[in-house]
């Protein structure tokens, strides 16, 4: 009999599969496709050939009872361009109903017959041993032989070191500079002393292809890649026009200036209005409802609970006053700070210094250490004038932090072993110690940006995510539950990084030539990874570790343990992890009914074994790693995963443009030191301290360099899935099924539950002074710049 089948694919042009040399549909091309049973062995039914005229199409294949159920198709293109293959679908198998084939890869000539299994889930042992050859072979190919130059047909995922950032060094391989590893391009060695890649190979944003290896799935789609590059030309003619003009007029002189390149409503319309928005940037949102709010104590305080970067924040334990240095004193001598209790006595609203501490409500924002080994080398050969940074804050009895202290450091001039110099300032409004106070919390705010664009989000996102890809393409079966449980969160995150390989991360490119680091900024991520810690990734745990959280949080009922009751990223954090670690342990829970079935199953093994010895293969020796021999390391494991690279990643991301569009708020750079008594800085500091403030922070050239990267970065894009949805047919295991569909429930439930914290009057913390609601974890996003939304994968 004949099965009816439907299939979807993606081609350019009709003329792509047609032979030139033949007008006779009879004798064209034919693009062939095979059954594959899952139950017998060596089954050869007809090849069923279709010429595609259409993007959906129907063909029929013949089968019959003892053919067994289809478990995969064999697809072979004979023409020399390339077709994507989303779906086949086999409408009615007697006995069986339909089966569904999502494909989503491109097709090549040169790929020989390429196999597509059914969307059945199987652990090794379950395979039928039809498919046992096909799965097997599989993975053989896709993990390459480790040599050579990779075609953007090939289908390899491998791993190397960053050996391609230019003058930079490479990163990864070394005790010197460990990192987690990216995928390998293939391209050639170029210093085969330095171990370098020739870079003459590079990236054009405006090709339909990269021309530097990604494994061709891994690339964005065709419609994706038309909407990046009308993104980025949005954003370069939004910076054109004030760029030209900084490069003309020099500094902004006043904050009412910098007001001036943005789209705001000036009282026109029609024409003039649409004249008045050209080269206009967006307003963003932290000025949006209040032009100076953004100053206040209590947004700089709030922002590091519930802005860009609110991971950092700690409790101030009562045996670490003063704040303690972790340098190696022999290099570095005396790093402790010099914070006193009676700096910070006068406001902490009636208490003691030991009270507070006693009380839990001292904590720290600490950018010394971190910053410490580098900062001479980055204030005398870059044009960056900065400072470690301790911040104190006080938690106040409404909930919202205040800072009391900030301590701010140099290397000492005599060398590094003498210690650090430093001073602290305390909050003041009044004349030109006010204005000391505002200029303070701007070089706190200089390297925390750099710690987030740095650290937060490229390292512990984009970067730490990678490895995980590769391995589990190598390792792991389409076919396997893991595989489909983790892949719709890897989605263009190799492409997106390759990108970044080439014009961000790169030397001489945007993050060195925009941020305080400059070129050690790669360098000194390294130096941070020292002190990765895979399982730290982890909510929970990193919220216990920072001392947020008293005692450990193993559900929503430990919400009370929150030290800062109103920590709208913790808050909404812990809403969405313990939503995801439900759904993965009852996903894995399904297939793995005990501890042995993860000891006994291969690819498993050798998944998380590869993860550890090569994709992460500086830190292998780690002792925190899971050794993956139960059931739980497995869900924890894939949580983390999971996390990482949806929510985690839209945190940090998506409110870049919101917060990051203003310089003023979150500048990337400073170019003059702290004002002293009798100079003439302290002098204008006390005429004009607004054009002193804007001296002092990111040059105008630059800010508008970095709105312009920050609003690319913040976009959303309309072929993003967010977190709880997926494509549909992509199991025929009904209870996983179910598992997802109460997930996807949960979600809307937490929705709810932002918004309505939101608009509570109680969470002051949730939209603060800015009046801006936290909404960077609501898991529902849109098109453009929407501050909100949890896509599924780090795509951008």
């Amino acid at each position: 009999m004949k099965i009816p089948s439907t299939v979807v694919l993606m081609r350019k042009t009709e003329q792509d599969f047609n032979d030139p040399d033949d007008n006779d549909l009879g004798n064209k091309k034919k693009v062939s496709l095979k059954l594959i049973s899952a139950d017998i062995i060596d089954s050869n039914p007809d090849n069923k050939s279709a010429y595609w005229e259409d993007r959906t199409f129907h063909v029929y294949f013949e089968w019959d009872e003892d053919f067994g159920t289809p478990g995969a198709v064999l697809v072979h293109n004979p023409y020399e361009s390339e077709f994507y293959l989303k779906t086949i679908t086999h409408q009615d198998v007697p006995g069986r109903g339909p089966i569904h084939f999502l494909c989503n890869s491109w097709v090549y000539q040169n790929q020989g017959s390429r196999i597509f299994f059914s969307t059945k889930a199987y652990l090794p042992r379950d395979t039928p041993e039809a498919l046992r050859k096909c799965r097997e072979e599989e993975l053989r190919m896709l993990r390459g032989n480790g040599e050579g130059k990779l075609e953007e047909w090939d289908r390899v995922y491998d791993y190397s070191v960053y050996n391609d950032l230019g003058r930079l060094p490479v990163l990864g391989g070394s005790h010197e500079h460990p990192y987690p590893r990216r995928g390998r391009t293939g391209r050639p060695i170029l210093d085969h002393k330095e171990k370098t890649e020739n870079r003459n190979f590079k990236y054009d944003l405006f090709n339909d292809k990269f021309n530097i290896y990604v494994p061709r799935d891994e690339q964005f789609s065709l419609h994706k890649k038309v909407e990046f590059q009308i993104n980025n030309w949005k954003s370069l003619i939004h910076a054109v026009p004030p760029g030209s003009k900084a490069c003309i007029m020099g500094e902004f002189e006043s904050f009412q200036e910098t007001n001036t390149v943005y789209d705001v409503d000036d009282g026109t319309s029609g024409l003039s209005k649409a004249i008045s928005r050209i080269g206009k940037f967006p307003l963003p949102q932290v000025i949006k409802e209040d032009r100076v709010a953004w100053s206040s104590d209590e947004e700089f305080a709030r922002e590091m609970i519930a802005g860009l970067n609110p991971l950092l924040i700690r409790l101030l334990k009562e045996h670490e006053f003063p704040p303690l240095s972790k340098l190696d004193p022999e290099f570095y001598g005396n790093q402790n700070s010099c914070i006193t209790k009676q700096d910070i006595q006068s406001n902490l609203d009636g208490l003691s210094a030991e009270q507070a501490l006693k009380n839990k409500r001292l904590f720290i924002l600490d950018h010394h250490d971190s910053v410490m080994p580098y900062l001479r080398k980055i204030n005398k050969e870059t044009e960056t004038k900065t400072y470690a940074s301790r911040t104190l804050l006080f938690l106040r009895d409404d909930n919202t932090l205040k800072p009391v202290a900030i301590e701010l450091s140099l290397p000492n001039e005599k060398g590094d072993k003498f210690g650090a110099v430093s001073k602290v300032y305390t909050p003041t409004q009044d004349g030109v110690e006010g204005h000391i106070w505002q200029l303070a919390k701007a070089y706190v705010a200089v390297v925390d940006t750099g710690h987030h664009q740095l650290i937060s989000h490229w390292l512990n996102t984009h970067a730490a995510i990678e490895p995980f890809i590769i391995a589990t393409n190598r390792q792991l079966s389409v076919v396997h539950p893991i595989y489909k449980l983790l892949h719709p969160h890897y989605r263009d995150t190799m492409a997106i990084n390759a990108l970044a390989r080439e014009v961000l991360v790169i030397a001489g490119e945007v993050l060195e030539t925009t941020f305080y680091t400059g070129q050690y900024s790669m360098e000194m991520s390294s130096v941070i990874y020292r002190s990765w810690n895979f399982m730290e990734q982890s909510l929970p745990n990193d919220l216990k570790k920072r001392g947020i959280a008293d005692g450990d949080i193993n559900s929503l009922k430990d919400l009370d343990k929150l030290v800062i009751e109103d920590y709208p990223y913790a808050v909404d954090g812990l809403k969405i992890w313990f939503a995801i670690k439900k759904w993965v342990s009852g996903y894995c829970s399904f297939y793995y009914k005990t501890d042995g079935m993860v000891q006994e199953d291969p690819e498993l093994q050798a998944w998380w074994k590869e993860l550890r010895e090569v994709g992460y293969g500086d830190k292998k020796d780690e002792p925190w790693w899971p050794k993956m021999q139960t059931r739980e390391e497995l869900i924890e494991s894939c949580t983390i995963i999971i996390w990482l690279a949806s929510a985690f990643h839209a945190a940090v991301n998506f409110g870049q443009y919101a917060y990051g569009g203003y310089s003023p708020n979150r500048p990337t750079g400073s170019r003059w030191f702290m004002p002293e008594k009798g100079t003439p800085e302290y002098t204008e500091l006390a005429n004009n301290p607004k054009k002193a403030f804007l001296k002092t922070i990111t040059s105008q050239l630059i800010c508008f360099r970095v709105m312009a990267m920050v609003e690319i970065l913040s976009q959303q894009s309309s072929e993003d899935v967010y977190l709880g949805t997926r494509e549909d047919n992509w199991t025929t295991d009904k209870e996983p099924l179910s598992y997802f569909k109460a997930f996807h429930e949960r979600l809307a439930e937490i929705e709810d539950e932002i918004t309505s914290m939101n608009e509570d009057g109680k969470w002051k913390n949730r939209v603060g002074p800015v009046k801006v609601p936290y909404t960077l974890l609501f898991p529902t996003g849109e098109v453009g710049l929407p501050g909100k939304g949890i896509p599924n994968s780090i795509s951008i």
